[in-house]
C-alpha cells in the first residue's frame, strides 16, 4: 500500500468531492485507494457510534435515532463508489478488497446492531413514541419504528451465545456470497465459446460476426470467433444461429456453469449459504430464511408468495407447451425430424414469429440506434411526463471511456441530479442490467441524487452504429425507471430515499416505465432508421403490437422456474436441505417438477449455481419480486392509459404520490394513493396471456 493511498488528504475517497452534488472524482480514484479508505471509513463510523452510546443525555429522537441516521456517511460514500467500480471495471485488486472487506463490514454491522446500550437507547425512543410522549411527523415516526425493528431483526434480543453464533454466521455468509459472485463472473468469461469455421455462424448479422472476430483477436486468438455468454441459461445468440450443433454446444456450456467441477464450481458454496441462512433464520425465531425475508416485504408471508407463484405456474406451463407444439411444427416444415430442445427454442421462435406476424426482429434493429433510443425515447418520455431535461456533461470525469454523464434539470430549471450511462458489455463488468446510486437524496443530509444505469449491450466495431434489440430497448426503459425513482426522491431520511424500498416493491416503478417503449407517441419519436432518417413504418409498428403476447408462455415459465427455485432453497430448515454437492441439481429438478415446470425445452432463467440474484445478491427469497411488482405495474399502466397516457398531469401525480416518496410512507399505501383504489391482478393476466 502506497503512503499516498493511505493518506486521507490525498485519497479522493476520504475527502468531499469538489464536483457538484458530490459526484465522484473518478479521474483521481484508483483501485489502491479502496483498502485504506475502507479502514478509515469503518473507524470513523465506529467512533460516531461510540459517541452516541457515550452520550450522557437521556435518549431522544435527535441524539439517538437521528444521530444513527447521520452516522457512517464516509463509509456509505466508499461503499457506493466501490460497489459500482467493482461491478463495472473490476480487477484482481478490487476483487481482493471485496473478499477482505465483506466480512469486516458484516462484523461492523453486528457490532452496531448487537450493541446492548445502543439498542437500549433506540428502545427508549421507541417506547416514548408508543406511549405518546413525543410527537413526530409520519416519516419520522416511520424512522423510529423501522430502526427499532432493524435492531430486533439483526439479533439485538438474542442472548450472548445466540449473538456469538449470529456474528459467526454473518461473517461467513459475507465471504461465501463474495466467492459466489466472483466465481460466476470468472466462469461466464472463461466459458465463452470459440468457433473456427465462419460457416457455423450462419444467421448472425455481419456486424455480429465482425465483433466476434475482433473479440477473439483481442483475446489472443486471431482467426477465430468468440461468442461471449451472458449470465442467463438461454443465450441471446441462439435466436439467429442456424448451425444446430453450435447452438447445442453453447447451450450445454451455459447450463453447466458452476456445477461441473473445476475452480468455479459453486455447488458447495450454495449448500453452505443455504444452510447458514436457514440456521440464522431459526436463531432469530423464524422457521426458514424465506419467512425471515418476507416478514419485511409487501407480500408479508411465504403463503402469499407460494399462492401467487402457483396460480401463475400452471397457465404459464400450459402456454409454453402450446408454443412448443407450434415450434415442433416449424421444425417439421423446415424438413427436420428432431424433437424440439432448449437450444432450438429461440431459433424456431424467430421463424414462427416471422411467419405468423411477418415480424423479423432484424428488420427492427436499424430503427433502434442507442443514442436515438436514449435521447428521443427514454429522455423524451421523462420530459413529457415529469418536465425533466438533460444536458451532456463531458467535462465530468468517468471511470471508463464508454461511460457518459448528463446533468438533469427539474421542471423549474434547477439541477435535480446527475445521470451516468454505462451501456456496453466488457469482461470486467458483471452480467445483467442494474441501476445504482452514488449519492442518494436526503433533506437531512442536504444531498442530491447521482445515479447510474448499466447494461451489457455488445459494442459494435469502431465506426458502426449501436443497433439494439427490442429486449435491450425494454431494459433501457426499465432501468431508467429505477433511475427516476432515485432522481425524483423527495424525502428527509436517507434510508427511505429513492429505491430504498422493500425488495418486492422496488421493481414496480421500473416496470411501469417500460410502457413508454412502445407507446406510439414515444416509439415514433425515437424509432428512426439510423442511416436514412426514415420513421419506422406504420405496418412494422402494427406487427410489433400484434406480437406483444407471443412467446409469453416461455418468458413466464423460465422466470417462474427461477422464482420457485429461489423459494425452494429458502423455505427449508438446515436439516431439510441437500447434504452433498451431488444432490444440488437433483434438488433443483425436484423443485421444478413439483411446480409443474420441469419442461426441458424451457430451462429456468437461472440454474442454482449461477443464480447471482439469490446467492450473490440481494434477492434471496425475493426473486418472486419481479412478478409481484408486475401486478402493480400492469394495473398502473392501465391507469395511465385511462388518464391521458404520456401526460404531464398523470406524470406529476405518479411523481407526487409514489416516485418521490421512497419508503417514507407504507409502499402499498403509496400505490393506493396513486391508483385511488385497490390493486387488481387482471391486467397482469392479460399482459402475460394468462387470462
Amino acid at each position: 500500500m502506497s503512503t499516498e493511498a493511505a493518506s486521507p488528504a490525498s485519497n479522493p475517497l476520504l475527502v468531499d468531492s469538489p464536483l457538484p452534488f458530490g459526484y465522484p472524482s473518478f479521474d483521481r480514484i484508483e483501485s489502491t485507494h479502496f483498502a485504506p479508505a475502507y479502514a478509515t471509513a469503518m473507524a470513523a463510523k465506529r467512533a460516531e457510534i461510540a459517541a452516541i452510546v457515550a452520550d450522557p443525555a437521556p435518549p431522544t429522537f435527535a441524539n439517538t435515532v437521528i444521530a444513527l441516521e447521520r452516522a457512517g456517511q464516509l463509509l456509505d460514500r466508499v461503499n457506493r463508489t466501490f460497489a459500482n467500480l467493482n461491478g463495472t471495471i473490476t480487477d484482481p485488486l478490487l476483487q481482493n478488497v471485496e473478499a477482505t472487506t465483506s466480512p469486516q463490514l458484516a462484523a461492523l454491522n453486528d457490532e452496531i446492531y448487537l450493541h446492548p446500550t445502543l439498542f437500549a437507547r433506540v428502545s427508549a425512543v421507541h417506547a416514548q413514541l408508543t406511549a405518546g410522549d413525543i410527537e413526530l411527523d409520519i416519516e419520522s415516526r416511520r424512522l423510529v419504528e423501522k430502526t427499532h425493528t432493524q435492531f430486533i431483526r439483526a439479533g439485538a434480543q438474542l442472548d450472548d451465545a445466540g449473538q456469538r453464533r449470529l456474528r459467526e454466521i454473518n461473517t461467513e455468509l459475507a465471504t461465501l456470497q463474495t466467492t459466489f459472485r466472483q466465481n460466476v463472473l470468472a466462469e461466464v468469461n472463461a466459458a465463452a465459446v470459440f468457433v473456427d469455421d465462419a460457416a457455423e455462424l450462419d444467421g448472425l448479422r455481419p456486424e455480429a460476426v465482425a465483433a466476434a472476430a475482433a473479440d477473439a483477436a483481442a483475446d489472443g486468438q486471431p482467426g477465430r470467433y468468440k461468442l461471449a455468454l451472458t449470465n442467463t441459461s438461454n443465450q441471446p445468440v441462439l435466436d439467429r444461429l442456424s448451425h444446430r450443433p453450435l447452438r447445442e454446444r453453447i447451450h450445454t456450456v451455459s447450463l453447466a456453469r458452476g456445477s461441473s467441477g473445476g475452480p468455479y464450481d459453486n455447488r458447495e458454496v450454495v449448500l453452505r449459504i443455504a444452510r447458514l441462512r436457514a440456521e440464522r433464520a431459526q436463531l432469530l425465531g423464524y422457521p426458514h430464511h424465506a419467512a425471515y425475508r418476507l416478514a419485511e416485504s409487501t407480500a408479508g408471508a411465504t403463503a402469499a408468495v407460494n399462492e401467487r407463484l402457483a396460480s401463475l405456474a400452471a397457465p404459464a406451463a400450459a402456454n409454453a407447451r402450446r408454443e412448443a407444439a407450434a415450434l415442433q411444427e416449424a421444425i417439421a416444415a423446415d424438413g427436420q425430424d428432431f424433437a424440439l430442445q432448449a437450444w432450438d427454442w429461440s431459433f424456431y421462435t424467430e421463424q414462427v414469429r416471422t411467419k405468423r406476424f411477418d415480424y423479423d426482429e432484424n428488420a427492427l434493429r436499424p430503427y433502434l440506434e442507442l443514442d436515438r433510443v436514449l435521447h428521443d425515447g427514454v429522455f423524451h418520455a421523462a420530459t413529457q411526463l415529469y418536465g425533466l431535461t438533460f444536458k451532456p456533461r463531458p467535462d465530468l470525469p468517468v471511470y471508463h471511456p464508454d461511460v457518459r454523464v448528463w446533468e438533469v434539470f427539474d421542471r423549474d430549471g434547477s439541477t435535480l441530479a446527475f445521470f451516468i450511462g454505462d451501456f456496453y458489455a466488457r469482461s470486467s463488468k458483471r452480467g445483467g442490467a442494474w441501476m445504482n446510486s452514488f449519492v442518494v437524496q436526503s433533506k437531512l443530509l442536504g444531498t442530491h441524487p447521482v445515479v447510474g444505469n448499466h447494461q451489457n449491450i455488445s459494442k459494435p466495431p469502431d465506426g458502426e452504429p449501436t443497433l439494439m434489440t427490442w429486449d435491450e430497448v425494454k431494459t433501457m426503459f426499465h432501468e431508467f425507471g429505477h433511475a427516476l425513482h432515485g432522481m425524483l426522491s423527495d424525502v428527509t431520511y436517507p434510508q427511505f430515499s429513492g429505491t430504498s424500498v422493500p425488495r418486492d416493491f422496488v421493481e414496480f416503478p421500473s416496470q411501469v416505465n417500460e410502457m413508454w417503449r412502445d407507446w406510439p407517441a414515444v416509439l415514433e419519436h425515437y424509432a428512426v432508421h439510423h442511416a436514412t432518417g426514415e420513421p419506422i413504418p406504420a405496418a412494422l409498428l402494427a406487427r410489433i403490437e400484434a406480437a406483444t403476447t407471443f412467446n409469453q408462455g416461455y418468458a413466464t415459465s423460465e422466470y417462474l422456474a427461477a422464482a420457485i427455485l429461489d423459494q425452494a432453497w429458502h423455505q427449508r430448515g438446515p436439516d431439510a436441505l441437500p447434504a452433498t454437492i451431488d444432490e444440488v441439481l437433483p434438488f433443483e429438478s425436484a423443485a421444478l417438477q413439483a411446480a409443474g415446470l420441469d419442461f426441458a425445452p424451457v430451462p429456468s432463467r437461472y440454474r442454482t449455481t449461477y443464480f447471482s440474484h439469490t446467492f450473490g445478491g440481494g434477492y434471496s427469497a425475493a426473486y418472486y419480486s419481479y412478478i409481484w411488482s408486475e401486478v402493480l405495474a400492469a394495473d398502473s399502466v392501465d391507469w395511465f392509459k385511462a388518464n391521458g397516457g404520456l401526460d404531464r398531469a398523470a406524470g406529476d401525480h405518479f411523481r407526487a404520490t409514489l416516485l418521490s416518496r421512497g419508503e417514507a410512507d407504507d409502499p402499498m399505501d403509496e400505490v393506493q394513493a396513486f391508483l385511488g383504489r385497490e390493486v387488481r391482478i387482471e391486467p397482469l393476466l392479460k399482459k402475460r396471456a394468462l387470462d
